[in-house]
């Protein structure tokens, strides 16, 4: 049975092959377990007729993540609607879906993963123009009773609401179509299910430790303490992250960056699913203390670390979102040598524009490919993975981005 990445394009690759197996998902597991705790995992053996991933290009300067996804379970088809990249992106994605996906007027879930406006800004024309099952997003606002007390200038909770509306104003409107739409709102927390997509990352816990403690969130108790020398010194290490040179490193060398990404990204909905019998992990622009925290949580979801099948890297392939011992945990460890073609074990799709010369960085690329895996770009193109899926017309097989033989300093 034939599994192959196809892309709108003129490359010409190599198609690999895997056996579809029972797809498993968890019915019922705790929101928030405790690790010293034995919880059983209740779970349902269906058989996945067939999924097809589409990450859609988003073009401009700046990287954006835009992904569809449809997906066959005993006759059923669902259509599950992961980010749609800036605003001017939405239309692009809403006629991807009526093309590829049997022109559709309902879509199941369409999920935020986090609040920046090259992953968000496009969902606004999708809750407009289709008749959509639930949107999954975070509110901050829901929380500030729950969090006031951690702010040194806001006593009020209305106040806080206000303020919490005003600086994450992509999921502010987002919520504003859905109640306009009559459109269910779920709050996407480790322990939720879309689906056949368990959320892994971030727990309720974290993602409100993580507003508090973001720079766009109204000042602290602890950063009013922390002064302006912790501010200046932020604003420094971030000019001085711009400046990149590159060295010759070789096979399994692996250099990341010592700085963290944005609280915002770590606030990312991290999602995994096995189809036909393939284990796929969607990241949207989560770093390492997500990727963390969904590792630690995959044995609730009858997951068993290594062995990711697909994965969304995250980030746009940023070297701030994953480290060695983290891609060791998800993927494996490194290998003695490259992995002969056709026996890659991983496929690693990065989202990112052609114009972004920040992204993806060489030395993501290299670390997927230690680990057997086979990279992949959007930059211009849309590319689907697949099994069992509908055959397309025009779509021609994906070449894998060639192994740098360099990478940042």
């Amino acid at each position: 049975m034939e599994t192959t990445l196809w892309l709108q394009g003129p490359n010409h690759p190599v198609s690999y092959q895997t056996t579809p197996l029972l797809h498993r998902f968890t019915l019922r597991y705790p929101s928030e377990p405790s690790l010293d705790t034995l919880v059983r995992v209740r779970r349902c053996a269906v058989m996945a007729n067939y999924f097809e991933i589409d990450f859609l290009s988003v073009e401009a300067k700046k990287s954006g993540d835009a992904i569809t996804v449809r997906y066959e379970i005993d006759g059923l088809t669902y259509i599950h609607v992961v980010d749609a990249g800036f605003q001017s992106s939405g239309d692009k994605v809403a006629q991807h879906i009526r093309t590829y996906y049997s022109n559709p007027t309902y879509i199941d879930h369409v999920v935020a993963t986090h609040q920046d406006g090259d992953h968000a800004g496009g969902l606004r024309t999708i809750l407009q123009e289709f008749d959509v099952g639930a949107l999954w997003l975070h509110r901050p606002w829901l929380y500030a009773q729950e969090i006031i007390h951690r702010f040194a200038t806001y006593e009020s909770v209305p106040h806080l609401e206000r303020r919490l509306r005003t600086i994450y104003p992509n999921l502010a409107a987002l919520e504003e179509i859905a109640i306009e739409r009559g459109i269910p709102i779920h709050e996407p927390f480790q322990g939720a299910q879309i689906g056949a997509f368990a959320v892994m990352a971030p727990s309720k816990a974290r993602f409100l430790e993580l507003i508090v403690e973001s720079d766009k969130t109204p000042e602290s108790i602890e950063e009013a303490e922390e002064g302006l020398f912790g501010k200046a010194t932020t604003a420094v290490l971030a000019v001085a992250a711009r400046v990149m040179t590159f060295v010759a490193a070789a096979w399994g060398a692996e250099t990341f960056s010592p700085n963290e990404t944005s609280n915002e990204n770590e606030m990312s909905v991290v999602q995994y699913a096995n189809l036909c019998g393939e284990k796929i992990l969607l990241t949207g622009d989560t770093g390492r203390g997500g990727l963390q925290e969904a590792a630690a949580y995959a044995p609730y979801v009858g997951l068993s670390l290594p062995g990711i099948d697909r994965m969304q890297v995250p980030h746009h392939g940023s070297r701030r979102n994953v480290s060695t011992e983290l891609l060791d945990r998800w993927i494996g460890p490194r290998l003695a040598a490259p992995a002969l073609p056709g026996q890659e074990t991983v496929t690693a799709i990065i989202s990112s524009a052609l114009e972004d010369t920040h992204h993806p960085r060489k030395s993501v690329i290299r670390a997927f490919v230690h680990r057997g895996g086979r990279v992949f770009a959007t930059e211009g193109q849309a590319i689907r993975t697949q099994c069992n899926a509908p055959a397309r017309a025009g779509w021609t097989a994906l070449t894998p981005i060639a192994y740098p033989h360099e990478q940042e300093e």
